[in-house]
């Protein structure tokens, strides 16, 4: 039996700056599928050897065959299912000529088996309400192969349906030689549209850290020449070595009771013929004496990082109560260093955009210890002396009580919440802590274990221990290994960047000062507001409150998420501010929280907030600023202290301007680094025909905003604009509306109603249709092709409707067109924007990532399309009910959360027409037939008036590379 490997790779998430390893690690030459030794791997399940305490709502089984899986009856969202196959085999387990197959296979899993002929499981999941991608998926790593279907409804013959179609990929794949050419199309395009200046870092970063280890050049996505050659022979080799009962297992978390559940996966899956699992394959070697190595790493659209590195060995720890002790120890001193690097982030005059500290496992093969900087262009040196200076204060002299009680504070608080809010854990957060045991070899537990053992552990928690702990763990940074990249070479080279880590550990360093406790400034906010009007929405349960100040309420209390309440509050403004003359009026209200309060500032803020289930921040939509997140009933009080303290006294700081100003930087060095970053930063200007409010504007006009002109543009919103507050979740109501009357309901009175900005919802669709190219400075082979016309706004619901289920409809049929029957497109796109804010103003939108040499075979596949479409069938009862059910089941399970309540309760006062259009929608659509979805496509989607835009390589363009 195959157990996965404790260590993952998360150790390369350090030594390559600014990069998660989030895809996979290819693999050596093959090794025969045998079974392991008898020795070997004797228990089915961790926990089995361990003395932490499994969670006992989860049912663990194995078949004779083998296979095991994990099953949890489980009701948040009610009425709904995860489903997962995991197989325990990625791109670690492909041999040299094998390299990108695992990832093919996942492909072909939807390309026909036994029971599903080629192109209909897709079609057969949309017609129960999946949608492909959302609720549809699968995605391959270095380690195994993950199929996910997101079950809608609770019905047995959905989850019969679910498990045949697992089965059927698990052992009934057809791998048809012609349906593998078919398919070779779409993977190529997928492997072209994933290449790009990250990947080329990864790889370098791969290279630099372990150049002998076989995962360093056996990314998932494999090679062009693996996949232009890629035959049904070598697929269906690679499927039977590696799709066996012995290597995979099924998670099935959801609202079926588990008996079902199992008594269908015995059904579907027993009579699966026996074979053992493949053995597990080699990831290193990796040379843990590798040291005072330098790499420098150019690429003009690459932020300026440096990170040290040093490797030591592996260390095998199991997850036992010893070690997950002695891991809160040592993860407490990572923690408070970080936290110090972030404080310098914050500050005036930062010396460096953020800094990371910390350890982790490569595989089983090593450990990296790294300390990463990200600087402003230019500005390494001072980033790296100020970091390594904090690592050396704090490796030496260890950290104060202080410090150590706000990280256990935070720990703490997140193990309550979980403990208040169990009995409604989502089934997404079961199935990922039942994959984690699969992958990882992490056990899970209730969280009234965990936090049982943290108490136990907390007197250990002293200055004294945690230095010592994290000593032990982290590895000195002596003679690293030092990687820099960026847009330009580093000022001296090699030495300079080895110099200034001498020069950082040479400057002075002092013990840490306690400097006491903070407490929250803003708790008084005058007499609390009165009452003056209550009523009900009876249809929803909507409890609608207004103060005397003008603020409004709305409360919806529900027990979906127990010890959870997500609040919004609106405030009148939003970027209808804007102007023609002032198109950046708002455009720094994100950086509003970077500037603190007025007594606090947003660092002293993460310390008083500690332990807290408590946000601070402000956004800016269309029509309003906004303050939302969620929180407890314990801290509802605190969290509406904190949002009246943003409105009526925001810090303004300097350092929140210095770090708006570093990410406006940094933003305008990447615009064309990708065809989707080109596009995105000029379509609004095509579109708007230059309309300034629409249009990227020059870096210089973002570079002289600060907090004095923001000031001038928002802060009379902040004072006196009308407030809207919605409360939704786990809630006293009584208890609520004393809590927004003693802050924001004391505030001095507010306008009544939102402003209606009459004269700035005028935006126009341009009338030059003539077609755009723009130019982009990413890979040689990489393009864009897009077409848009303008629609309407949505105040005709009906329409807005069958628009909506239109854009469905064409996305599917492009999905065919394009990439099943072309192969050439691996995500095609089409969606529609029917404004709420902007008089007559709507769009369509549809096109795809293409090769540059596809341009005009994908413009005439879509222009014939669209000409099925508005003058043939293509779009027949069928197609319409796989684009309508998955919106009907949108629909169904709206409010089965937290966020599907506030999505109405939100503005509910001010705009009362969206329950109405709740209500409505569902019959709607069912009123809505193929010849409704024809009649609005002759009526907006000609191609003859379309705005063609088309993002091609540039001079700047690199080449495209295997």
């Amino acid at each position: 039996m195959r157990l996965p490997a404790r260590a993952i790779a998360a150790g390369l998430t350090f030594a390559l700056p600014g990069f998660a390893l989030t895809s996979g690690l290819d693999a050596q030459e093959p090794v025969p599928a045998t079974e392991q030794s008898p020795d070997q791997d004797k228990a089915t399940w961790a926990f089995e050897t361990s003395d932490v305490a499994v969670d006992p709502g989860y049912v663990f089984g194995e078949l004779d065959n083998g296979l095991r899986y994990i099953l949890r009856q489980n009701s948040t969202p009610e009425g709904t299912a995860l489903v997962r196959m995991r197989i325990d085999s990625g791109s670690l387990d492909e041999t040299e000529t094998e390299r990108g197959l695992s990832h093919y296979l996942e492909h072909m899993a939807f390309n026909g088996s036994t029971g599903i002929p080629e192109g209909e499981m897709i079609k057969l999941l949309e017609r129960e309400g999946l949608a492909f991608g959302a609720d549809t998926n699968a995605s391959t790593g270095f380690e195994a192969i993950t199929y996910m279907l997101n079950l809608p409804r609770n019905d047995e013959d959905l989850l019969d349906t679910a498990l045949m179609l697992m089965r059927e990929t698990a052992s009934e794949l057809t791998i048809a030689p012609d349906a593998v050419e078919r398919e070779r199309g779409v993977v190529l395009s997928e492997r072209r549209d994933r290449a790009g200046f990250r990947q080329r870092a990864q790889e370098d970063g791969f290279e630099f850290l372990a150049p002998d280890a076989r995962f360093a050049d056996r990314l998932p996505i494999g090679t062009i020449e693996s996949l232009e050659t890629a035959s049904a022979e070598q697929l269906r080799a690679l499927y039977e070595r590696t799709y066996t009962p012995a290597n995979t297992v099924l998670v099935i978390v959801g609202d079926f009771p588990t008996e079902l559940m199992e008594r269908t996966i015995r059904a579907k899956f027993a009579d699966w013929q026996a074979a053992p699992a493949p053995v597990d394959p080699e990831t290193g070697p990796l040379d843990i004496t590798r040291k005072g190595l330098t790499d420098i790493y150019i690429d003009p659209a690459l932020p300026e990082s440096v990170a040290f590195s040093r490797l030591s060995p592996w260390r095998d720890r199991p997850d036992t109560v010893a070690e997950r002790r002695a891991s809160v120890i040592r993860s407490l001193g990572y923690r408070i260093v970080n936290r110090r690097l972030s404080r310098l982030s914050r500050g005036e005059d930062a010396p460096f955009r953020a800094a990371r500290f910390g350890s982790n496992d490569i595989f089983e093969d090593a450990r990296a210890t790294t300390l990463t900087v990200s600087s402003a262009d230019g500005e390494w040196r001072k980033g790296v002396l100020a970091a390594v200076r904090e690592v050396h204060q704090a490796m030496t002299f260890g950290f104060t009580q202080a410090e150590i009680d706000e990280q256990l504070a935070s720990f703490r608080t997140a193990l309550e919440n979980a403990v208040e809010g169990e009995a409604t854990r989502t089934n997404q957060a079961y199935a990922g802590a039942a994959l984690s045991l699969v992958s990882n070899d992490r056990i899970p537990t209730t969280p009234a274990y965990r936090l049982a053992l943290l108490e136990e552990v907390e007197d250990e928690l002293t200055p004294d221990n945690v230095l010592a702990s994290l000593k032990d763990d982290a590895a000195p940074l002596l003679e690293p290994l030092i990687r820099f990249q960026g847009r330009q070479a580093p000022e001296g080279g090699e030495d300079a960047l080895r110099t200034a880590l001498a020069d950082g550990l040479a400057l002075p360093i002092a013990a840490p000062e306690d400097t006491g406790a903070l407490e929250f400034a803003y708790t008084d906010f005058g007499d609390p507001g009165v009452v003056v009007s209550d009523t009900t929405e009876e249809r929803l349960g909507f409890r609608y409150i207004k103060f005397a100040n003008g603020v409004r309420l709305t409360l919806k209390k529900t027990d979906i998420r127990e010890d959870r309440i997500s609040f919004r509050i609106s405030v009148d403004g939003g970027n209808l501010l804007n102007t023609a003359e002032e198109p950046l009026k708002t455009a720094m209200v994100s950086a509003l929280a970077a500037g603190g309060l007025g007594q606090h500032s947003q660092d002293e803020l993460r310390t008083i907030l500690a332990g807290r289930t408590v946000g601070f921040g402000l956004a800016s939509n269309a029509e309003s600023f906004v303050i939302g997140s969620n929180t407890t009933p314990r801290d509802l009080g605190l969290q509406l202290q904190v949002a009246a303290a943003t409105l009526i006294d925001p810090g303004y700081r300097r350092e929140g301007v210095e770090i708006y100003r570093r990410g406006i930087e940094n933003y305008f060095a990447n615009l064309d680094a990708t065809p989707s970053s080109a596009l995105s930063t000029q379509i609004g200007s095509i579109l708007a025909d230059g309309d300034p409010r629409f249009s990227l504007q020059p870096k210089e006009s973002f570079l002289a905003l600060d907090y004095a002109r923001l000031e001038a543009a928002i802060g009379d919103r902040l004072r006196r604009g009308a407030i809207e507050i919605a409360l939704v979740g786990d809630l006293d109501e009584e208890a609520a509306i004393a809590a927004v009357a003693a802050t924001l309901g004391a505030l001095p009175p507010r306008e009544a109603d939102f402003l209606p900005r009459n004269e700035a919802r005028i935006r126009s669709f341009t009338e030059d249709r003539s077609p755009r190219v723009l130019t982009h400075s990413g890979e040689s082979d990489q393009a864009i092709l897009r077409f848009y016309w303008p629609t309407t706004d949505d105040d005709d619901f009906e329409e807005t409707l069958r628009i909506w289920l239109l854009s469905e409809a064409v996305r599917l049929e492009m999905l065919d067109r394009l990439r099943e029957e072309l192969g050439q497109a691996y995500s095609p796109y089409a969606t529609t924007l029917s404004s709420r804010v902007y008089d007559d103003y709507g769009t369509f939108s549809l096109g795809a990532s293409i090769d540059v040499d596809q341009i005009g075979a994908t413009r005439e596949a879509i222009t014939k399309m669209l000409i099925d479409i508005r003058d043939g069938d293509a779009i027949d009862g069928d197609l319409l009910e796989r684009a309508r059910k998955p919106l009907l089941e949108t629909y169904d399970n709206a409010l089965k959360s937290l966020g599907g309540w506030m999505g109405l309760a939100d503005n509910a006062q001010s705009q009362p027409d969206r329950l109405e259009r709740f209500f409505d929608g569902p019959e709607l659509l069912m009123k809505i037939t193929p010849a409704d979805l024809k009649t609005v496509a002759n009526q907006y989607l000609d191609p003859e008036t379309a705005l063609e835009v088309i993002v091609v390589p540039g001079e700047e363009a690199r080449a495209a590379s295997d």
